[in-house]
């Protein structure tokens, strides 16, 4: 009898394997169980070892032990394993089919079989291919970036640079890898490329005129980071939050304020940027002593007290200059104000400035410099009787 379709053939084959099953005596029926039993113990053994050399692999990955590498092994591993345990399953099928009668290879090595199979591991393949090239571009902009802040050219704020632009580098190169690799599938599949890129033209000037906060949010963001006016590790403050600049993806910027909140701010957002960490800092110090207090000793305790922990080794290179004496600022109604500030290295000037108000606390207490508080006088009110005891007195 002629077979035409494919579903035919898949019903003939079957029928013939499950009659050339029903046929087996017990002898060759108990070895069909037991080699089938030795290719799953295989398969499983097979998976065991090969989890445990992806275990060792991601442990001698390059890079900083950092939490964008925790999540780019994790990633690589999971699709690796993805892609070994589909391949080990399907091997294993095949196996077990051959073993029972069923000719499984024969159909999807012939015909239509064979041009699913040859369609299916063509994408498959490209989808690896595209991923593994997302993943070595990154790796490749992390490793260049890492010999570029091992220089130093430019210090800390050029490290700070690099790790601003890099979050960016790897979004702009994931994204026109993946995109490339999803035509490359489509086309596969048998979809026509050119009028999905026109329809595509298309829709993406709808969008650009459609989403004009998502462009200004864009453009804002390629010119903070050109114009280095703002990099990851800053403290700042935009529309209100402060906090250290966590992240700046393509579209916000991110900053974890003090408490652990988290601001996630639209560059369009970032019109007014106060920067509390660019090329150095300053504490400010304005502290008030008693209207009887010498200024001017107080001045020189002041003054005295930096130079001590200049010469700390802890304090000393955050510290990069004498005092600044700014003189009184204010004449207020319980003191009078003094004013100084303190050059500190950028984000620097909190701790230097705690440090600074624990040590002049004792300084000044050594040296008889009254620091004022507010004070409260209770007047306690005459007794009549006390009153007329006088007057009784006097003869009145």
């Amino acid at each position: 009898m002629e077979v035409s379709t494919a579903s035919e053939q898949v019903i003939l084959s079957v029928r013939e394997s499950w009659a050339a099953l029903l046929r087996l005596g017990p002898g060759a029926l108990a070895l069909n169980v037991a080699l089938s039993v030795l290719v799953v113990a295989m398969a499983f053994g097979a998976g065991l070892l090969v989890r445990r050399l992806l275990k060792r692999g991601v442990r001698a990955m390059p890079g900083p032990a950092d939490a964008e590498k925790t999540i780019r092994t994790r990633r690589v591993t999971q699709v690796t394993w993805a892609v070994f345990e589909t391949g080990l399953v399907l091997a294993a099928f095949f196996a077990l089919a051959g073993i029972w009668g069923f000719d499984l290879l024969g159909w999807l090595t012939a015909g239509l079989g064979q041009q699913v199979v040859e369609s299916v591991l063509r994408i498959a393949i490209l989808a690896v291919i595209t991923f593994a090239a997302a993943e070595l571009a990154t790796l490749l902009v992390n490793r260049l970036l890492g010999r570029m802040a091992s220089r130093k050219a430019g210090g800390v704020r050029r490290e700070a640079q690099l790790n601003t632009i890099g979050p960016l580098l790897h979004g702009v190169a994931r994204g026109v890898i993946i995109i490339i690799g999803a035509m490359m599938i489509l086309a596969e599949i048998g979809l026509e490329i050119g009028p999905l890129l026109a329809g595509a033209g298309v829709i993406g000037l709808a969008i650009g005129f459609g989403a004009q906060t998502l462009v200004k949010d864009l453009l804002t963001g390629i010119f903070l980071v050109s114009e280095d006016i703002v990099a990851v590790g800053d403290v700042v403050e935009i529309a209100g939050s402060t906090g250290v600049v966590e992240q700046m993806t393509i579209r916000t910027v991110r900053l974890r304020a003090l408490d652990g909140t988290l601001h996630v701010l639209p560059y369009g957002e970032a019109q007014i940027i106060h920067n509390m960490t660019k090329v150095f800092s300053y504490h400010v110090v304005e502290l008030g002593v008693s209207y009887e207090s010498n200024i001017d000793q107080a001045f020189d305790v002041m003054a005295q007290v930096v130079e001590e922990m200049r010469a700390d080794p802890d304090l000393g290179p955050k510290i990069l200059e004498p005092l600044e004496v700014m003189d009184v600022s204010a004449l207020a109604d319980s003191g009078v104000v003094l004013r100084a500030r303190i050059k500190t290295p950028p984000g620097a000037q909190w701790g230097v400035g705690r440090a600074f108000n624990r040590r002049i606390k004792a300084a000044w207490d050594a040296a008889g410099v009254e620091i004022p508080y507010p004070h409260m006088h209770l007047v306690m009110p005459q007794a009549k009787g006390a009153e007329a005891a006088p007057a009784a007195q006097r003869g009145v």
